[in-house]
């Protein structure tokens, strides 16, 4: 069977490539030493596979075809169409279509009903953390678009649950595969919004102790009482929950470790990065 070796939460805010020359040292000195021991977490699973959750930042999608889940089943993917992310190195990404067909398989049989793409272009909230962290090789990518961008969400405990399932799939995949998960996006930030460049510092640290507690019942009644007001881009935090639920049923996790959270207001984000553990 497959094994999971690794999972990890970054957030992605654009303004990380398109201001970087702009930002302070401080600033560019923060993002570059987490997303580097990002990078060298990642790089050190030697994962085959990587299943990077995120959202579609209305490149795939638009408010007449909205899927709550989507599993990108292509062979390939192409790189982000952002102008701003023009240098990104890799115009095509592969993918690793049988593991995604399984996934989407085996999610039917656990009562979820993923939508699928054979052709998905990965935007900033793929291709930032792949890109600032130094995942080389890129190992293939199953793209899983978890809808935090328009309302109706998934809620807390059914992105959680979706975690669980993505654990699940990958542990009953036939062959010596390795497969890590990376979730992107939050921490707390508003984008387009009255309060835009709004950071809720104390959401975010307190998010990062439920993680870190281990009471998922806890951390479900958090969310529901504090997410939405942690501006809109907060939402995103339903990627690294799946993130969270995959942990929580994988064979041989531990704990949830943070390495580095910044409340960066140069980039409008609570800045997080973190990975869960593994013997």
């Amino acid at each position: 069977m497959a094994n999971l070796v690794g999972i990890y939460g970054a957030s992605h805010g654009p303004l990380i490539v398109r201001m970087w020359d702009t930002l302070t040292p401080a600033c560019q000195n923060a993002i570059t030493t987490s997303f580097d021991e990002l990078g060298r977490r990642i790089n050190a699973a030697r994962a085959d596979v990587l299943i990077v959750i995120s959202p579609d930042h209305w490149v795939n999608f638009f408010m007449d075809n909205l899927p709550s889940i989507c599993v990108g089943v292509g062979e390939t993917h192409d790189g982000p169409p952002e102008p701003w992310l023009a240098a990104y190195p890799h115009k095509q990404m592969a993918g690793h279509a049988p593991l995604a067909q399984h996934i989407v398989a085996h999610a039917f049989t656990r009562d979820f009903e993923p939508s699928v793409s054979y052709k998905l272009a990965l935007d900033h909230g793929f291709c930032i953390p792949l890109w600032k962290a130094g995942v080389d090789p890129l190992p293939a990518i199953i793209p899983v678009v978890l809808n935090t961008v328009e309302p109706p969400f998934p809620g807390v405990r059914r992105c959680h649950e979706w975690g669980a399932v993505l654990a699940e799939a990958i542990e009953s995949f036939p062959g010596n595969m390795r497969v890590a998960i990376l979730a992107t996006g939050g921490l707390s930030h508003s984008i387009g919004e009255a309060t835009m460049g709004a950071i809720d510092e104390a959401f975010d640290r307190d998010l990062v102790r439920h993680f870190a507690s281990g009471d998922r019942e806890a951390l479900f009644t958090f969310l529901d009482q504090r997410m939405a007001a942690a501006g809109n881009g907060a939402a995103e935090v339903r990627n690294w929950l799946a993130a969270h639920g995959a942990a929580g049923a994988a064979a041989g996790a531990r704990g949830f470790d943070l390495i580095h959270y910044g409340a960066l207001k140069e980039i409008y984000v609570g800045c997080g990065v973190a990975s869960w553990e593994f013997k």
